[in-house]
């Protein structure tokens, strides 16, 4: 049985304290103390045959596991953590000292994997699996602190050369949370913010994604793995009028989608980018056609003709 294993099955008997809470090591630039919470405690009799591969009991663990994602433009984000709880115990500066670096959960490390390159406060962090850390502090800021070693058992063997980043955050007071809380808030289609809750504190950095130039790589790759298609073409222009982006590209796309197929949706794409560059006059062409080629069979047509012809009238008014 692998030292891990073990010590899993000593939290579910309450025999190993670091389980509880997460272990602690000291924040510094040299190896960190050895701290006791973390030391391996001689084997009971009770559980002496667990090393001999007898089988064992499905019992809860003390603080569960729990995993987290969320989906921030074209990037994962996924925490994978064990929660432990309150339990009346005084969290901050008692069971999580000040001053020392603690795995910011419980059990194995805290991991944080990022599936593109993202921002964390306006850091630069690649994609990849991290370990989380969290450096809290009485009187100051705290630290998120990513490190690149992510098989550790806490912070057992923690050493700081091999942090890649430090989070500076300010604390802030929450109401009560029993057990340690990971969650996601103010997400929009580029950023949002990861939150970690536990006891009466949020700690909460920004997670900030370059969702355009990845959508714009993305684009051009799969409109090069599928040439002459003209609703790929239709529908990247689309996107780049949406989201007011990039007009020439866009053009140069929605007319090689026309030049493909002229129909309706590719005709009201491009008077929409027209009417953006108030270009209203012929923009109103181009709904006129799209109105006259959509088909009443056709539920999206139907949809947007309502659309189209108010667009009519507002850009009637603009043009003359």
């Amino acid at each position: 049985m692998t030292l891990r294993s073990r010590r899993l099955l000593l939290a579910c008997f309450g025999l190993w304290s670091g389980a509880f809470f997460g272990s602690t090591a000291t924040y510094a630039q040299q190896a960190p103390a050895t701290d006791t919470t973390t030391q391996k405690p001689a084997a009971t009799p009770a559980l002496a045959s667990s090393t001999t591969g007898q089988p064992q009991l499905p019992l809860p663990q003390a603080s569960p596991h729990a995993v987290i994602e969320q989906t921030l433009g074209l990037t994962d984000v996924t925490v994978d953590y064990h929660s432990p709880a309150v339990r009346s115990r005084a969290v901050w500066g008692g069971l999580v000292p000040y001053n020392q670096v603690w795995r910011a959960g419980a059990n194995e490390n805290t991991l944080i994997t990022f599936s593109r390159p993202v921002k964390l406060n306006g850091k630069d962090v690649a994609a990849g699996q991290y370990s989380l850390y969290v450096y809290p502090r009485a009187d100051s800021e705290w630290d998120f602190i990513l490190n690149r070693v992510t098989t550790h058992w806490g912070t057992e063997n923690y050493d700081p050369k091999d942090d890649v980043v430090h989070i500076p955050v300010l604390p802030e007071k929450a109401n009560f949370q029993e057990t340690l809380l990971y969650w996601f808030s103010e997400v929009k289609p580029a950023s949002g913010r990861l939150n970690l809750t536990w006891e009466r504190r949020t700690l909460s950095m920004l997670i900030e994604t370059d969702v355009q130039t990845q959508v714009l790589a993305g684009i051009a790759q799969t409109l090069t793995q599928h040439p002459g298609n003209w609703q790929l073409l239709a529908q990247a222009a689309d996107y780049l009028v949406q989201n007011n982006l990039q007009p020439e590209l866009a053009l140069r796309y929605i007319n090689e989608s026309l030049r493909l197929n002229d129909a309706y949706l590719n005709n009201w794409i491009k008077a929409r980018l027209l009417a953006s560059q108030q270009d209203y006059t012929t923009a109103l062409i181009y709904t006129r056609k799209a109105l006259k080629l959509g088909s009443k069979d056709d539920d999206d047509f139907k949809n947007q003709q309502a659309t189209m012809r108010v667009a009519l009238t507002e850009w009637q008014a603009k043009a003359f």
